[in-house]
């Protein structure tokens, strides 16, 4: 039933978005087929993504105010409270950006299996009014096979996977620059992972399978830097709260 599903609403959209892509691009470059797949799609989701990034530089943001309360000698009932008001007085919510993410999880992991699975335009998959494309070119622009393992290409995902993580919102350090519990502990463990060993991941994954998964992957960093430059441009603050709106 979860098959069917998958395959009905996102796989099947997505490989005949592809073949439609292939037959209209001259030569049928597929590398460029996938480029123009992944930002379509790396738009269509940009409100969902946009809104997970701003909670999350809310919610770091917050978090020299949340140490207050976690550190005060209060109940966990007080706690609770008090975090709620937080977040009601600065007009956030920890589960919206969560709930953001969620959605996109089966939308990009779709888009991947699209690519990993090999690009192979059935007629049994295609739309009616899709027509298999005349013309099926694995050489991106004339030179890297994305049918095959491609080492630069590969060595570019894991470049760009890193700094799509280095700039990813970060939580603001402890005052003294050591944390101070295992919340801040995990998230700084977290980051230097996220920065230094899921690159490495990231190029060994892209290697092992094709080139065509590499240049999505590529595609897909490129966007998320430039939207997190935006994110930063944008300068995210919390307006000051009056004495009568306290």
């Amino acid at each position: 039933m979860l098959g069917q599903i998958w395959n009905v609403v996102l796989y099947k959209p997505l490989v005949n978005v592809l073949a439609f892509f292939v037959s209209v691009i001259p030569g049928g470059d597929i590398g460029v087929a996938i480029i123009i797949l992944t930002l379509l799609v790396k738009i269509l989701l940009f409100p969902l993504s946009q809104r997970s990034i701003d909670n999350q530089v809310k919610m770091n943001l917050l978090t020299p105010e949340l140490n207050k309360i976690k550190a005060g000698k209060l109940s966990k009932e007080e706690q609770a409270k008090q975090t709620f008001e937080l977040y009601k007085k600065h007009k956030t919510n920890p589960l919206s950006g969560c709930l953001a993410t969620l959605i996109q999880i089966p939308i990009i992991f779709a888009l991947y299996y699209v690519f990993i699975k090999g690009i192979k335009f059935d007629a049994n998959i295609l739309y009616p009014f899709v027509h298999i494309p005349a013309e099926v070119n694995m050489l991106f622009l004339g030179i890297l096979d994305l049918g095959r393992k491609s080492l630069i290409l590969a060595i570019l995902a894991g470049i760009s996977q890193f700094f799509q993580a280095y700039f990813m919102p970060k939580p603001i350090p402890p005052a003294n620059g050591k944390p101070k519990s295992f919340q801040e502990s995990f998230a700084k463990s977290m980051n230097m992972q996220m920065k230094y060993i899921f690159p490495i991941v990231v190029a060994f994954i892209a290697y092992s399978v094709s080139g065509a998964v590499a240049l999505y992957w590529i595609v897909n960093n490129i966007f998320s830097i430039g939207q997190q430059l935006y994110t930063k441009r944008k300068k995210i603050t919390f307006p000051k709260v009056s004495d009568e709106q306290k």
